[in-house]
């Protein structure tokens, strides 16, 4: 595992990275594709703050010893995390070519603040390495709510138009949700149940490669 995961790691930002700078450079006057890019980006980004101080950690003197770097590199995640679920919505309703009264665009906002008020709270202590499991859940309570509205709302129109690309999409956020809520319920007492951020981590890779592949 100390060799394997940071060679996983520079695979899925080098992959991101690529894919989204492609789309960014290719999409021309198509929104759709161009919003693709950023997000993207935008998860490439935030996952580089947390991921690249935790290969050198493994590949140095371990995780304990950069529980700074960790903890702040996983507040940043966090924060673009939720970005890239908010830039999945505008594309969702550019897909669908929802107009803003026909979309629930008010409640993903407050799901979207809510979130980033939540991970910006103190309480959180992002440096120590033993912080708090409560606020781990606080602040996924509405990221949850918003994973479970985009599933609902993707999923409901991919089925009535047969939008087989859009369903990937929907499947790839149940995947990753999946695997993401034990993590951050059970991983501090079980460190195996850690290993479910391989399949996350591969279905947030699947949704920009579905945008790469399928729209650009």
């Amino acid at each position: 595992m100390v060799f394997f995961e940071p060679i996983f790691h520079v695979f899925y930002l080098t992959s991101v990275f690529y894919m989204s700078i492609k789309m960014l450079k290719t999409s021309k006057n198509k929104k759709m594709v161009k919003l693709f890019g950023l997000m993207g980006l935008t998860l490439a980004a935030g996952d580089s703050f947390h991921l690249i101080p935790r290969i050198y950690a493994l590949l140095t003197t371990g995780l304990e010893a950069h529980s700074v770097s960790l903890g702040i590199g996983k507040l940043i995640t966090s924060l673009t995390m939720t970005l890239f679920y908010a830039f999945l919505f505008r594309i969702w309703e550019l897909r669908f070519e929802l107009k803003e009264e026909h979309s629930p665009r008010v409640f993903t906002g407050i799901l979207v603040a809510a979130r980033i008020i939540l991970c910006l709270m103190p309480q959180n202590q992002w440096t120590l390495s033993d912080a708090p499991i409560s606020w781990g859940i606080y602040r996924n309570i509405p990221f949850t709510i918003l994973g479970a509205l985009l599933v609902y709302l993707i999923v409901r129109k991919a089925t009535q138009y047969k939008d087989k690309i859009f369903k990937k999409i929907g499947i790839a956020i149940i995947i990753s949700f999946a695997c993401y809520l034990p993590v951050v319920l059970f991983a501090t007492t079980n460190r195996v149940v850690g290993m479910l951020m391989i399949p996350k981590t591969l279905a947030y890779l699947w949704i920009v490669y579905t945008g790469y592949k399928e729209l650009r």
